[in-house]
């Protein structure tokens, strides 16, 4: 799969998640990729950043576009609902060389940013929607970084949006578009409807277009792109405790045995060094606060003492980490029950939106004080 410049040898591309794809977690899945594959073959972006927040210079927000040095491409998510600050952000972007690749998010459904008019909120809003889009395009006129654009299927069964969003990001520039296939109103409940997949893929047919949802194995993976037709696909949740799942993408897309599963101890292994990694971010104590909830995941289904699982949540320096893990057992092999979806689910409910929101689908007028970092939908 082609995006803009890039040709991808594996259609996979890892969704930006706050507080989970920083460099560190990027480093890793990309270490365990190169050595179970022979191969960096997808797309890893990073934390989703505000461009505002870019452009004003915001300390956490430049130490969240931190690369490693071999990445390539270096991808980067903007929340954007202004079209002057995604054009400044962009062009930032392009003038200090800070990515190659530039994805826009429309996804969030947290109602927080909904609530103000942002995330997956703007595509009802489809001249708003078009104005952002054409504004990071023009942005990088002239050069070769790719805009991509992420969205959901609406923001709820009464109001699906990706069918316009689609065609406006492609008729814009976008060089792909991404359909998390639930509404904004599920949240990350329920079931994705690959079938909205389908229909933006027929569409949509000048541009890669890629799915998002209930991707956890590489079987599911296939399975999509056989259903839907669609380009790629883009792993989320998934992937959580488990950065190997994208050397398994890449081997069985490409027709190669999946690597086996790690076992207890080689995922003992693989903690540590995503310790270091967060340790060499964000420094040790707060790279040990980041550390506890990745265990969680990584140690679901195995047989773990609660004391130890309570030792380890409780976790403060890499050297602990390291003894803590040491007395796991190694020879324990991964378990049936360990996939699945993990992190946040929660339940359906309205989509919170601003007063008078759905009233006119073409207003273009900036929502006022919607730029609220969050998570990438």
């Amino acid at each position: 799969m082609s995006i803009g410049p890039f040709d991808l040898a594996s259609p996979v591309i890892l969704a930006p998640m706050a507080g989970v794809t920083n460099v560190a977690f990027r480093t890793l899945c990309r270490e365990l990729e190169m050595e179970r594959t022979g191969t960096v073959s997808g797309l890893y972006v990073c934390e989703m950043v505000t461009a505002r927040a870019l452009v004003e210079r915001h300390p956490t927000t430049m130490h969240m576009t931190t690369f490693g040095p071999t990445e390539n491409p270096r991808s980067m998510q903007l929340y954007t609902v202004d079209p002057e600050y995604t054009y400044a952000a962009a062009k930032m972007i392009v003038d200090e060389d800070l990515a190659d690749h530039i994805d826009m998010n429309f996804g969030c459904p947290v109602p927080k940013v909904t609530r103000k008019g942002g995330g997956s909120a703007i595509p009802y809003k489809r001249r708003l929607f078009q104005n952002i889009v054409a504004a990071a395009v023009r942005a990088v006129e002239g050069t070769d970084i790719p805009v991509t654009v992420k969205f959901r299927i609406g923001i709820d069964d009464d109001h699906h949006t990706h069918l316009d969003a689609g065609r406006i990001a492609a008729a814009e520039g976008a060089k792909a578009v991404a359909l998390h296939a639930r509404t904004a109103s599920q949240r990350y409940s329920g079931e994705a409807d690959w079938s909205q997949i389908a229909a933006l893929k027929e569409h949509v047919t000048d541009v890669p277009v890629l799915g998002n949802g209930d991707i956890f194995e590489p079987a599911d993976a296939v399975a999509m792109m056989d259903r839907t037709g669609c380009d790629g696909v883009v792993i989320g949740r998934g992937c959580l405790g488990r950065p190997w799942l994208f050397a398994e993408l890449s081997a069985y897309l490409n027709g190669r045995p999946i690597p086996t599963p790690p076992t207890l101890g080689e995922v003992a292994d693989i903690i540590v060094r995503h310790g270091r990694l967060l340790a060499d971010h964000h420094g040790e104590d707060k790279g040990m606060r980041e550390i506890r909830k990745h265990v969680a995941w990584y140690l679901r289904g195995f047989p773990v003492g609660s004391d130890l699982r309570r030792d380890l949540a409780l976790v403060t320096t890499v050297e602990q980490l390291r003894d803590l893990v040491g007395r796991l057992d190694p020879d324990v092999p991964f378990p049936r029950d360990g996939h699945g979806p993990r992190g946040r689910q929660g339940s359906p409910a309205a989509v919170a939106l601003p007063d008078g929101w759905l009233d006119d689908p073409d207003d273009d007028r900036v929502p006022d004080g919607a730029e609220v970092m969050h998570s990438g939908g």
